[in-house]
């Protein structure tokens, strides 16, 4: 079996709620943002309203802590601070919503 590539980024989904297309969406954003940084990502099928994205052992988001889905740019901030803190996003950079 193939160890996993670090780091290792991970979006759980409700299956219930049919949020597949969400978050292979959000998935696909963060790997055309982060194409050299990211080693993995991985959907993880869930069950009772869950939508949380994580970095190794970390929670950058829970749709229950947070309360609805994120705003990718904050995403992507939240991201970028953790696996690359000094490089830009571009326009995503000047729309601050935290």
């Amino acid at each position: 079996m193939t160890q996993p590539r670090e780091p290792r980024l991970e979006i759980e989904y409700c299956t219930q709620c049919r949020w597949l297309m969400r978050a292979a969406w959000t998935a696909q954003e963060l790997l055309t943002t982060f194409a050299t940084e990211l080693g993995e990502v991985a959907l993880v099928p869930g069950v009772g309203g869950v939508f949380e994205v994580r970095l190794g052992e970390e929670t950058l988001w829970s749709r229950q802590g947070e309360g609805g889905f994120p705003e990718l740019p904050h995403l992507k901030r939240l991201v970028r601070d953790r696996i690359a803190p000094e490089r830009s996003l571009g326009h995503s950079e000047g729309r601050k919503a935290d």
